[in-house]
């Protein structure tokens, strides 16, 4: 059952059934806001995924992309509480997976952490095939005159 209708978008496009799908997709994910994050337009075809993740390593952070998709989790070593009596305990430490939609022809080209916060990097790499191009205009050749 869709949450939106779009059969008046049908009427007008043709082949963007993959586009209606992933906007259902994204709508019927539940967003438990854990851990947070910016995303950020850091040029024309460059973008920024910055994520709070304090409390967690390098070694305990994974990144992977899978056609379409970033996967980001994180699995924390478990730590020794014991002996430890909190009176509020207000930074999470808990194991998280976040899933991202990619447009098309976007790769992450790099991730670091510092301060608590991974920065993941992409850009849009458009194909020579895929960019715009002039298309030259051949007119009907007029006949030579004679004389």
């Amino acid at each position: 059952m869709r949450g939106f209708d779009y059969s008046p978008f049908y009427r007008a496009t043709v082949g963007f059934d993959r586009v209606f799908d992933l906007l259902d997709n994204v709508a019927g994910q539940t967003a438990n806001g854990y851990p947070p994050y910016n995303i950020e337009k850091a040029g024309e075809n460059a973008y920024k995924i910055v994520m709070a993740v304090a409390g967690f390593a390098e070694s305990e952070l994974s990144l992977t992309q899978k056609e379409n998709e970033l996967l980001v989790t994180g699995q924390s070593a478990p730590t020794a509480d014991e002996g430890k009596q909190y009176l509020y305990r207000g930074i999470a430490g808990r194991n998280f997976e976040r899933r991202f939609q990619l447009a098309d022809h976007v790769k992450v080209t790099g991730a670091k952490l510092a301060n608590g916060l991974l920065t993941i990097e992409l850009e849009r790499v458009i194909p020579e095939e895929k960019k715009a191009r002039a298309i030259q205009i051949e007119g009907q050749a007029k006949p030579a005159l004679t004389n």
